[in-house]
């Protein structure tokens, strides 16, 4: 299901133009977001977008719910990761999958700026890790109007998850992201010669090892180990108090279900878990029917956000079981869907 989703072509006729935005998250750094604005947006709730490793806001899921959600009367901010999305000249840094801050600062614009609140924040896979530290930082008491967080896939174990990539039988997806990782080096290297060696790189085929060399010194980590244990969610998602929604899958490849079983997950009555037999890495799909698109994950996390975040409440599509799961406390939903293509 992994290949399948990212591979299927998709189209959005429902969503409208995005708006450039440009959002200062530090003194050196900028990351770019594509906002689709509802007409009057301070009367209407936020869903705030973020993606996975080396992917970008038009990755075909931020799309997908940025079209369910806008069409439910959500503003929609599809947020890159700094230097995704073509803007490695905007930001000398790196982003990595702890760094809470650069949505936290456009969360902290969006509302002193734009006047807008009942925001709900929604990731993939490393994007959903972000998305759970967040929630899990802010705690008690979060510096703006959150009102609920989603993550399908997150890599809430980081370290278990890294030793789950370096599978043989995941080398397939270890390349794609080592060939992305090391083409993003290169030209880091080229933009900021101060900062960065591109000496070596063509040898480093592991995303430990380029973490170990990279990702980790840049932030202040000892090394990959110190970074995938202090990045990881799993370390502050007993802390997280806004409704939350986790999605995942027995087969994922590479994140490891036994980290949504842990006592820190199942023991925090904010957080819902949705555990499928089928889906693999973010590949949330089932047959498509009466203009309904079958991505039910999408649609699952939007009809969470209206329930959390009020406004705007226009019909669901009912195709999708999935809407039915609980949406806090400790209730727990186990779905089992029929899953067409390869597995």
């Amino acid at each position: 299901m992994t290949l399948y989703a990212w591979a299927r072509r998709r189209s959005f006729p429902a969503l409208p133009a995005a708006e450039a935005r440009l959002f200062e998250v530090s003194p050196v750094t900028r990351v770019l977001a594509h906002c689709h604005w509802q007409a009057d947006r301070t009367s209407h709730p936020t869903i705030v977008l973020l993606h996975g490793l080396e992917g970008s806001s038009d990755a075909h899921y931020m799309k997908g719910i940025a079209e369910k959600a806008f069409v439910r009367g959500f503003n929609v901010i599809r947020l890159n990761q700094r230097n995704c999305g073509g803007t490695d000249r905007l930001s000398e840094g790196l982003y990595h999958s702890g760094l809470t801050s650069d949505p936290a600062a456009v969360l902290r614009e969006l509302t002193e700026h734009d006047g807008l609140g009942a925001f709900v924040v929604a990731g993939y896979s490393l994007g959903g890790n972000l998305t759970l530290r967040l929630a899990g930082e802010s705690g008690d008491a979060p510096s703006v109007d959150l009102r609920a967080a989603c993550a399908v896939s997150p890599t809430l174990d980081l370290p278990r998850c890294m030793s789950a990539l370096e599978r043989p039988s995941n080398r397939i997806y270890e390349w794609h992201f080592m060939h992305c990782l090391q083409r993003r080096m290169r030209l880091k290297a080229r933009l900021f010669p101060h900062l960065y060696d591109a000496r070596g790189l063509g040898l480093i085929w592991s995303v430990r090892a380029f973490d170990d060399r990279y990702t980790a010194p840049h932030h202040g980590y000892r090394d990959a180990a110190d970074y995938y244990y202090r990045a990881a969610a799993l370390r502050v998602v007993d802390e997280i108090r806004v409704p939350t929604l986790i999605v995942t899958s027995e087969d994922d490849p590479f994140i490891p279900v036994e980290a949504f079983r842990d006592p820190k997950v199942t023991g925090n009555p904010a957080v819902t878990v949705v555990i499928t037999k089928y889906g693999g890495h973010c590949g949330f799909v089932e047959t498509a029917r009466d203009g309904y698109d079958g991505y039910w994950a999408e649609q699952l996390i939007v009809n969470f956000a209206v329930r959390q975040a009020g406004g705007p409440t226009a019909a669901a599509h009912p195709a999708s079981a999935a809407a039915s799961a609980p949406t806090t406390g400790r209730s727990r939903a186990t779905k089992r869907r029929r899953q067409p293509g390869p597995a």
